[in-house]
């Protein structure tokens, strides 16, 4: 096995104030993203499309599921954001199957992508990783700690999901401690998106939901929100101590 790219082969970390900065531009893209989805609910006839999906779906039976997930393993390995395709599994298969599938086939992009990066196109990567600005202070930490500063990425993402697949390829981290602490890690992310996916398919029932069921969705959402938040912020807090938010 070739040697991990070290810290003195990747770009330097940025200062605080870039982190900040691009912090504060990723809070502007999410809500960009936010309002963008909901011109398209409004303007396009997209719950027409997505029940007709589903209904689809629905009559493939258990092989829906499979599919769904070859489907989304494919689009994480080519970048398509992770959040977008959790959010529909929610929608399609609900809170209970939308987890299964999701966490399942997350685990498995992440562990295609991490042997791709390490196995497969190297060279490639390595030239992705020197691009990324935190990427030698995410290589050093890793070398230091391991698959636990993999799992606390997991709860707080400094970098997108697909991207950080790949760059943990370059790292000193072990295949299967890798995807274990990936696995685990990504739990609370996971339940989140996939409730608000479930959430947004219950919203099309709404004339047939009593004031007692809209208070138990919102009261699980808000729940869900803030323990994936209060995870978040730990996990940011044990990174920084570990110098991967630098």
């Amino acid at each position: 096995m070739e040697a991990p790219l070290t810290a003195a082969r990747a770009k330097k970390p940025s200062s605080a104030g870039a982190v900040s900065r691009g912090a504060k531009w990723k809070g502007i893209g999410i809500g960009l993203l936010v309002l963008g989805l909901f011109a398209a609910w409004r303007l396009l006839p997209v719950d027409v499309w997505l029940k007709e999906f589903q209904s689809w779906i629905s009559m493939l039976g258990p092989l829906g599921g499979v599919l769904y997930g070859l489907a989304y393993v494919i689009g994480a390995v080519l970048f398509v954001p992770g959040a977008v395709l959790t959010l529909a599994a929610g929608y399609l298969f609900g809170f209970g199957w939308g987890i299964v599938i999701v966490w399942l086939a997350a685990t498995a992009a992440a562990a295609l992508a991490f042997l791709i990066a390490r196995y497969l196109a190297r060279e490639r990567v390595e030239k992705l990783a020197r691009r990324n600005e935190k990427f030698g202070a995410l290589d050093r930490a890793i070398g230091e700690n391991g698959w636990k500063v993999v799992g606390l990425l997991r709860l707080s993402p400094l970098i997108p999901f697909s991207l950080s697949n790949y760059l943990y390829g370059l790292t000193s981290v072990r295949f299967l401690p890798y995807v274990v602490a990936s696995a685990v890690g990504m739990l609370p992310g996971t339940f989140l998106y996939v409730y608000l996916g479930a959430a947004g398919r219950s919203l099309g029932t709404k004339g047939q939901k009593s004031p007692w069921e809209w208070a138990l969705l919102a009261t699980g959402l808000l729940a869900t929100a803030a323990v994936t938040v209060i995870l978040a912020r730990v996990a940011k807090k044990e990174l920084r101590s570990k110098k991967v938010s630098r």
